[in-house]
């Protein structure tokens, strides 16, 4: 495939969003451009990530391999330092070895860096308006060149930022001084919290940090269409993980593990608001990526090409999807499988039921369902039926009826964890913070910077 005939590839993420858009079913938020980009586009139904925070997530989604398998198992700025392993190959790397015209603007968080991962230009984060601009002053530029172009565009909206002048500052909210809240249309309280004054506030928040988002994304959209570049350019709307709520960001339940997935391909037929509901995971993006630009898919990706599936030809669903956590705020090791119908969770430490995801020392949102006590601590096993309790309520791994489902399921992740190599199998994961720990004590004298 020569360069000319492969597409440009404009992929947009964002964070914290899960499916919290008017074409996911949620009727109270703004999101016109996203809505329309599923009506012109193709929309994933049931798109997950591998994880259900930020870094590994989104390393991920760039190299196609779980976060045990990358080396991102944690956060990778500042002293949580988790890293791509130096062999990892990202997206941007195997696009820019034929010819693509690699672009970087705003939110990196797969890796230390955003010169490691190849790009041949990189613009700094900022908030979602200057984003923009940038992004269309590039297109402008890459509209009259020869080679196609890959931008990995980077929104941070709508994820938490500080409230400056806000009289409680003991909570971390959704709209900074930039944004305004929005309740217009009413307000979706996520089954899963209490529907208290304080989760109002909240998801008000959320609604118009969601809405800042769309509005400045648009804007980037219509920019492609005033440029002529629709019909040749592959648009990917996808975020990292679940809302930045309580039993969702930052737990394996599936309000942590959805994802909205939108893709625009006019010139090869991925249009027209076609859903597909087989269940995905965000690590087969870089496979599908590589398919479609005419690139081997390398036996160690872990992810499965799209390609058959939304080509319209014959095409395996997935039977399951696998998921884990090791360290966010702390070390909290958790695998899972997902199934059509269930969901089993291994727990490898008593921490807290959920960890808390509002970065906020009192979080004003509630779960529905509190821990009981309060204090509780995970269980070893849980085992969800997600048709009759798709929130994950009741935990079934105790009850009898349920033991060959939960052996079954053991098995299998098991199996997984085996054979992609998971180093929980050989016992505790040691962060990066630890070692840099044990340096600062055999070199007392050593003042090294952050990495970033």
């Amino acid at each position: 495939m020569g360069a000319r005939q492969r597409p440009n590839i404009l992929l947009i993420t964002c964070h914290d969003l899960g499916r919290f858009l008017g074409c996911y079913g949620v009727p109270t938020v703004r999101t016109p451009h996203l809505d329309r980009l599923a009506a012109e586009g193709v929309r994933l139904t049931r798109a997950f990530c591998t994880a259900p925070q930020c870094s590994p997530s989104r390393a991920s989604l760039y190299t196609g391999r779980y976060p045990h398998s990358n080396g991102v198992m944690g956060l990778t700025h500042g002293d949580f330092a988790w890293d791509l392993h130096p062999d990892e190959r990202h997206l941007a790397q195997y696009l820019g070895s034929i010819g693509y015209d690699t672009r970087l603007i705003g939110i990196i968080h797969e890796a230390r860096s955003a010169e490691r991962c190849g790009f041949d230009e990189v613009i700094p984060p900022q908030h979602g308006e200057p984003i923009s601009d940038q992004t269309l002053a590039i297109l402008r530029r890459c509209a009259d060149q020869p080679q196609p172009f890959y931008l990995q565009l980077g929104y941070h909206e709508p994820h938490r930022v500080a409230c400056p002048g806000e009289e409680r500052p003991d909570f971390m909210g959704f709209t900074g001084d930039y944004i305004a809240a929005d309740d217009s249309l009413g307000l979706t309280i996520p089954p899963y919290l209490a529907d208290t004054p304080q989760t109002r506030a909240e998801i008000a928040e959320l609604q118009g940090a969601v809405a800042y988002m769309d509005a400045a994304l648009g804007r980037v959209l219509e920019g492609l269409r005033s440029l002529g570049l629709d019909e040749q350019t592959l648009v990917i709307f996808t975020t990292d993980h679940g809302l930045a709520l309580p039993r969702a960001k930052c737990t394996l339940y599936d309000p942590g593990l959805e994802t909205a997935l939108l893709m625009r391909l006019p010139g090869r037929g991925w249009s027209g608001g076609t859903s597909y509901p087989q269940l995905v995971s965000n690590v087969d993006i870089t496979p599908t990526l590589l398919d479609l630009v005419g690139l081997p898919v390398d036996a160690a990706l872990q992810g499965r090409s799209l390609l058959p599936l939304l080509d319209g030809g014959a095409y395996q669903p997935r039977p399951c999807m696998f998921a884990e956590m090791t360290y966010h705020d702390y070390y909290d090791p958790q695998r899972c499988i997902r199934t059509e119908t269930h969901k089993l969770i291994v727990n490898f430490s008593a921490a807290p039921a959920f960890m808390n995801p509002s970065q906020s020392w009192q979080p004003r949102s509630r779960p529905v369902t509190p821990p009981d006590p309060p204090v509780a601590y995970h269980p070893l096993v849980e085992l969800y039926d997600l048709e009759r309790d798709p929130f994950e309520q009741q935990n079934l791994a105790e009850d009898r009826a349920q033991q060959a489902l939960r052996a079954d399921l053991l098995a299998r992740l098991y199996e997984w964890m085996r054979t992609t190599d998971d180093p929980l199998l050989h016992g505790a994961v040691t962060s990066p913070t630890h070692l840099r720990a044990i340096a600062a004590l055999q070199h007392p004298d050593d003042r090294p910077g952050d990495a970033r």
